[in-house]
């Protein structure tokens, strides 16, 4: 490939390390980010300075290999998600929540030391100065057989030799002009697939004790039948900070944020007891309303479809825009795993 800079659209987890491995080529990139922070579906909220509260990417495994060698390669540690004690799973409104325990030799889930973001971080941190730019969304891509024009919203007008989306496909047809089209059978596959994250409703509940572990539960709760259908425990390792954080019911985004903090408690007190109301922090996310992530759907779209559809590895414009990102990946599409297998994929292209 003739050297040149890279254009590299979202500074999630795939557009930076995607940056990051270019960087290790000798070649030069320059992510544009509409946002105002970089991260993506990355989200970490802090309380107080102390911990940390995920509202988008938060767990890995031992299967994640790609990301494991990433973690490692920035000195980033990880544990293991506690799930010590009592767990709890609502199967009926009309019964008492079952009770089960983990079995310890369950496939263990890990959580990054110090939140999510440390590895947005980190991977800002070995990037150049000034190589990402915020406030930068992207509303027009034009190509004319020797460059391509990248147009912002904020009215420049970048020429790029090779460019790299890294939006969730839906995303990109849904908020991004071409000239010329994309082909059809590329935008029809775009538009039918599913943007992970993207239905999620994710909350955090801060407290100055972890009640939960004193009653000998775990604080892992599953429901079929309430707004709260997934909690775990989410304190730190070292007894500074005490949390849980789950998902709601989609249904919970026509709700107010103090609407779903009260169906929360009040599910969560009937489980783990009436400590539940004394949280010090409330946080929450709902996905679909964060314009940088997620676009409606033309129709209905199910969990993972098209998700790594083989469409997504043939670069277009003559070898000079590519469309990468999570959901394109073969393998863990959708995860952070699957961004980063996305960003090496796309990085054997330069």
């Amino acid at each position: 490939m003739k050297q040149t800079t890279v254009h590299i659209i979202g500074a999630g987890l795939c557009g930076l390390t995607l940056a990051y491995l270019l960087k290790k080529k000798g070649i030069k990139s320059v992510v544009l980010e509409a946002n105002n922070r970089i991260g993506g579906r990355i989200d970490t909220r802090y309380a107080d300075k102390v911990g940390s509260i995920e509202m988008g990417a938060t767990w890995c495994n031992d299967t994640h290999h790609q990301l494991l060698h990433l973690l490692q390669e920035l000195n980033i540690s990880y544990t293991k998600q506690y799930t010590t004690g009592v767990s709890f799973f609502e199967t009926s409104n009309a019964n008492e929540p079952q009770r089960f325990s983990i079995p310890d030799n369950e496939a263990p889930s890990y959580r990054i030391d110090g939140g999510t973001f440390q590895l947005i971080a980190a991977l800002e941190n070995n990037l150049d100065s000034g190589s990402i730019q915020l406030n930068e969304k992207v509303c027009q891509i034009k190509y004319d057989q020797s460059k391509i024009i990248i147009e912002t919203t904020s009215g420049k007008q970048i020429e790029a030799g090779y460019v790299v989306s890294t939006l969730p496909p839906n995303l990109l047809v849904s908020t991004v002009q071409f000239e010329p089209d994309l082909p059809i059978d590329l935008t029809t596959t775009a538009q039918k697939t599913h943007t992970w994250m993207g239905e999620s409703i994710k909350f955090g509940l801060v407290y100055e004790h972890p009640f939960w572990k004193e009653k000998g539960y775990s604080g892992t709760v599953f429901s079929h039948v309430n707004w709260v259908q997934e909690m775990y425990d989410h304190s730190t390792n070292d007894s500074t900070f005490y949390a849980l954080k789950g998902f709601l019911n989609g249904g919970a985004s026509t709700l107010t944020p103090e609407e779903r903090r009260q169906k929360i408690e009040d599910q969560l007190q009937r489980i783990l007891g009436d400590e539940v109301k004394n949280a010090t922090h409330y946080f929450e996310k709902v996905w679909r309303e964060d314009p940088y992530t997620f676009a409606p759907y033309a129709s209905l779209i199910m969990a993972h479809q098209n998700n790594g559809h083989p469409i997504y590895t043939t670069p277009l414009f003559d070898n000079r825009f590519f469309i990468s990102g999570s959901e394109t990946a073969r393998e863990h599409p959708g995860y952070m795993e699957g961004a980063i297998q996305a960003a090496h994929f796309c990085s054997t292209f330069f």
